[in-house]
């Protein structure tokens, strides 16, 4: 790493504390395979995952999730180490010239710009470094899926060594006998598959003996070719398997998460 990438380092760390000195370092350039877009500036810094360019573009870094600050919703609290992630990504880009990479949708509902981030300068990945330094986690979705798998490495090293929120409890990961009390959130939930089936239009993975109040992983019918070729076996294969499941929460019967792409679910060790 040269001198001037220690030092923004160090300037990122001391903004971004609690953790520790020694924290992984600024991440290398962006996964190969991405599609270039028009590049730009940042001038503005809206929370830790989205930003605004010189042009007026607002860009919603794509695949990560920042803890969240209010930004004038009303009753919405604020998420443990929101002003830490928005200070590290403020450190990363703002006023610097950014390549946008698309994997992707480009846009979102609200008319954003989704990318991948890189430094005109040094190439360095802004999603990558947000993850390396613990203040971000994957988040992915079906039509936007492209380097998830380097980004669930990065957050796994950040998880293993406590950095940022994985040393928050507010961030754990849940396991999955206590999933109901977390619905209407986006979870990380941890257990061993019970049993797994397939009814109509749906398949299931069930973690509790009883699937009226315990909780379920859904996927529809339709996508399990795709989690198949991920998983290199069939769902029943899961059985027994300790997995890691992340999405939103809902109830429905008992607490649920509905898998739409394979890179939500994570293969444990058996």
């Amino acid at each position: 790493m040269t001198a001037t990438r220690c030092l923004a380092f160090a300037i990122i760390l001391a903004a971004a504390a609690p953790w520790p000195l020694g924290a992984p370092p600024l991440a290398d350039g962006p996964p190969k395979g991405l599609e270039p877009g028009r590049p730009g500036t940042a001038t503005r810094i809206v929370d830790g995952d989205t930003l605004v360019l010189r042009d007026g573009r607002e860009v919603r870094l794509v695949g990560v999730q920042a803890p969240k600050l209010p930004l004038g919703r009303a009753g919405f609290k604020k998420w443990p180490l929101a002003d830490e992630a928005k200070a590290a990504l403020a450190g990363l880009a703002q006023g610097r010239r950014l390549r946008l990479l698309f994997g992707g949708a480009r846009t979102d509902r609200h008319g954003r710009v989704l990318a991948h981030l890189a430094r005109a300068d040094d190439g360095t990945w802004i999603q990558g470094a947000l993850l390396g330094l613990g203040l971000a986690r994957v988040y992915s979705f079906r039509d936007n899926r492209a380097a998830v798998a380097e980004m669930l490495a990065l957050e796994r090293k950040a998880r293993a060594a406590g950095h940022g929120i994985w040393a928050h409890p507010f961030y754990a990961i849940v396991p999955h006998r206590r999933a109901g009390r977390y619905i209407g959130s986006f979870q990380l939930v941890e257990g061993r598959v019970r049993r797994t089936a397939v009814i109509r239009r749906w398949a299931y993975i069930n973690f509790g003996a009883d699937w009226r109040k315990d909780f379920t992983v859904s996927i529809r019918r339709r996508d399990l070719r795709d989690f198949r070729k991920a998983w290199g076996e069939r769902l029943n294969k899961l059985e027994g398997k300790a997995v890691r499941v992340r999405g939103w929460l809902r109830l429905r019967s008992g607490p649920m998460i509905e898998a739409t792409h394979a890179e939500q679910i994570e293969v444990l060790q058996p």
